[in-house]
């Protein structure tokens, strides 16, 4: 009975997290509850609890993480300055003499919106916002409008830089070195989020192919009504069109390109996009103190959910860890048939299931460091499987009825948009999307060619 307590305990962190009560208290508090009746019983070892100043302290020191705080600032002064708002108008004038233009142009809008933010829910909503009233007026249905809307929104998943990428990436780093130690290696390989970042960009690449390929064949509006700004032809629209565009673009070209080129690690590179986005708002005309102060608010919202969350996930592996789950987990692998084929393909199926009720942030701090260290020791490649982790949380997020992204649009929805209508939009990206992750999985190469060209791994 006792080796079911791992279990028994994880599936209680889900119960309670479907009751609605908050993440980091529901881990944190799930986990000393374990921990004290396993100590009443004489099944657990309170030696494991004294870990845990270090592990607090542990996290506050890492540099890495220091990241997240500057992503998640570019994201929101780029959203709070209109930045992305400019940048579809733009490109709707660009591409609004073609009948899918519009469509198009979300989809590029949604891509570079999604590596400026990385976050799901802001993409989804701003989007949401800006696009789906126009949409709508230009002939698009509404389950075509609200499907490529929330399928764009999902790619700030995997698109680098991506606050998803960014915990994966050091989450991965941490299991990769365990995996390595638990091997009998004691002189262990690294990998880093920058690793994680380029593996992630030809998957990004394809699946914003696969969206722009579906918009022209099939996503085309019933009417030829045409976007109302391409009627300004000339070298005026040009040089608009320049104007809102070049910059978001050479911002994000300066972060990953910094990052490619090894001239600043992914937090340095976080440092370069933050000040960028400051500095675009301000030549705009756009920045002001209380416009700052309100991204400085977000921000620290955003970052401070983020580090409670991690100290709760800490509380409940280090609980895990005292119960013996990491053994249970690796003898469960180990025993079923097909080996690590048959082992990977169930964490994925359980991922699957599991972002309907948890977020990427509880999922890649809870998950992850349970079955990462085990999938790793059978030889997968670290890099390979955060690619694929995040594609099929990007997937889960998207896939009805639970889809977090769905819930994102259906709140800035008008009422005439039925939430049938966008469950239907979104089957086909989600079939993009498992057809991305087939071609991963007979071809690993899509995610780590590209490293191993950069980095020579």
């Amino acid at each position: 009975m006792v080796e079911w307590i791992p279990f028994i305990m994880f599936l209680t962190v889900c119960l309670v997290l479907m009751a609605g009560y908050p993440v980091a208290f529901s881990l944190a508090g799930t986990a000393l509850l374990f921990a004290l009746m396993g100590m009443g019983s004489g099944h657990f070892d309170p030696a494991f609890l004294q870990a845990l100043p270090n592990r607090l302290f542990g996290i506050m020191q890492n540099g890495t993480l220091i990241a997240v705080p500057l992503f998640v600032l570019m994201g929101i002064m780029l959203e709070k300055s209109r930045l992305a708002e400019d940048l579809l108008g733009s490109m709707a004038a660009l591409f609004g003499r073609f009948r899918s233009g519009l469509g198009v142009s979300v989809v590029l809008v949604g891509a570079l919106l999604a590596a400026s933010t990385g976050i799901v829910g802001a993409t989804v909503v701003t989007m949401g916002l800006m696009s789906l009233p126009t949409m709508l007026n230009r002939g698009y249905s509404s389950s075509q409008a609200t499907g490529i809307i929330a399928a764009t929104g999902t790619l700030g998943q995997i698109i680098p830089p991506s606050i998803a990428l960014v915990l994966l990436g050091d989450t991965l780093s941490s299991a990769y070195q365990q995996a390595q130690l638990n091997l009998g290696v004691f002189t262990p390989k690294t990998v880093s989020i920058g690793d994680l970042f380029v593996g992630a960009i030809v998957p990004g690449l394809i699946l914003v192919i696969f969206y722009i390929s579906y918009v022209v064949l099939f996503a085309r509006p019933k009417s030829d009504i045409q976007v109302a700004s391409q009627s300004n032809h000339g070298d005026a629209q040009l040089v608009s069109v320049l104007y809102n565009l070049l910059p978001p673009i050479c911002l994000i070209i300066a972060v990953l390109g910094s990052i490619l080129a090894g001239a600043a690690t992914p937090t340095e590179a976080a440092g370069v996009g933050a000040f960028g986005a400051i500095l675009l708002a301000a030549l705009k005309g756009r920045l002001n103190l209380s416009r700052l102060r309100e991204v400085a608010q977000g921000t620290a919202q955003v970052t401070s959910m983020v580090f409670l969350i991690l100290m709760g996930a800490a509380v409940f592996s280090l609980v895990f860890r005292g119960f013996g789950g990491e053994e249970v987990v690796e003898q469960f692998f180990a025993s079923l048939p097909g080996g690590v084929i048959s082992a990977t393909i169930l964490v994925m199926l359980v991922i699957f299931l599991l972002g309907f009720i948890l977020d990427f942030i509880e999922i890649t701090f809870v998950v992850v460091p349970i079955i990462g260290p085990v999938l790793l020791a059978m030889g997968l490649d670290p890099i390979w499987l955060g690619v694929m982790i995040a594609i099929n949380l990007q997937t889960s997020f998207l896939t009805p009825p639970f889809g977090f992204a769905l819930f994102y649009l259906r709140g800035v929805a008008p009422d005439s948009v039925e939430t049938s209508a966008m469950y239907r939009g979104v089957v086909p990206f989600i079939f993009m999307q498992i057809v991305l992750m087939i071609l991963l999985a007979i071809w690993p190469q899509i995610a780590t060619w590209l490293p191993s060209i950069v980095y020579g791994r």
